[in-house]
């Protein structure tokens, strides 16, 4: 079956269009992945000066971290990423990048991010320390390994979480640990939902870890962990009763979340992913990058939206007194 996308040209200058390699091989699109960390002030009620600034440095911190990693994994990828229809684009592979110079940026990112964390508290430093030794595991062997891959890819998801409560001195409700890290799973889940269907779309060879899996068998651990995510935030939406939310009102987001959950799962649908390829541009299979379909589909936007307006207002009323 011929390709969808044609592979990288042997004089290795696709994406010359790019007029900042350098900062593209840091994957800002995929810094959204980092807002997590203001998960907990705002699952916690706690919106104010200090809770702001506090995760705003673990975002930044999480961003030097993680784009650490991403320069690392593509230097080591880099032979394998020149085969793949998609990640053949990126500047290290495409040869638009000097691999000494992002070596040296991938140091000083780590370094800046651990040695400022630290600094911070002990917490925030123990998180970030902790995300970075996962980011090694995980490039050396545990992407390699079948169900462990996706554990570790959703353990990154839940020490952001960790390293936005751990920089504004919050305590996590244990119903939002739990949420956050089903909800983790699922996003890791469809991630490889979607590179296996893009791998048989394109009749391409796909990774190793990929051949243990099977759409079917995917689709089961979906199943479980999708149920998972809608019971733990319902019960913390649920209020004080069972340690969750500081009202119960907070059930009037439960909507937005079940719809986001399903847009996503649309979204990686086999006939959805065809609908959005068009010529050479490979458009579908958006639920493989979760940071593509928060900036794209309109639908998830607007999901995102209304539900941080609706928590905000809840907090408001409450705040208010007009509501308990």
């Amino acid at each position: 079956m011929k390709p969808l996308i044609p592979p990288l040209k042997s004089n290795g200058i696709a994406g010359t269009k790019d007029k900042m390699p350098y900062i593209t091989a840091l994957r800002p699109r995929q810094w959204t992945k980092n807002l997590v960390v203001f998960a907990a002030p705002l699952f916690a009620f706690s919106i104010n000066v200090h809770t702001i600034l506090g995760s705003l440095l673990a975002f930044v911190l999480f961003c030097c971290a993680s784009s650490s990693f991403y320069l690392l994994n593509d230097i080591a990828d880099v032979e394998a990423d020149r085969q793949h229809p998609v990640k053949s684009k990126r500047p290290i592979a495409a040869g638009l990048v000097n691999i000494r110079v992002a070596f040296f940026l991938a140091l000083v990112l780590l370094g800046g991010a651990l040695s400022i964390g630290w600094w911070k508290s002990r917490e925030l430093g123990t998180t970030i320390t902790a995300y970075a030794v996962l980011q090694v595991a995980y490039n050396l062997r545990l992407k390699r390994m079948v169900i462990l891959d996706i554990g570790a890819i959703a353990t990154g998801f839940v020490l952001r979480a960790y390293a936005g409560a751990a920089a504004t001195g919050i305590i996590l409700s244990p119903w939002f640990e739990l949420c956050t890290a089903m909800l983790a799973l699922f996003l890791a889940i469809e991630k490889r939902k979607a590179e296996l269907r893009l791998a048989q779309m394109n009749g391409v060879k796909p990774r190793s870890v990929l051949k243990r899996y099977s759409l079917s068998l995917l689709s089961r651990m979906e199943n479980v962990v999708t149920t998972g995510t809608v019971v733990t935030y319902a019960l913390w939406s649920s209020g004080p009763v069972v340690r969750g939310a500081s009202t119960s009102w907070m059930l009037f987001t439960l909507p937005f979340v079940l719809y986001g959950i399903f847009r996503y799962q649309l979204l990686s649908d086999p006939q959805e992913i065809a609908s959005y390829i068009e010529g050479e541009i490979e458009q579908g299979g958006r639920s493989e990058r979760p940071e593509e379909v928060l900036l794209k589909d309109k639908a998830i936007l607007v999901t995102v939206a209304g539900w941080i307006v609706t928590c905000f207002l809840i907090l408001w009323l409450k705040h208010q007194g007009w509501i308990e």
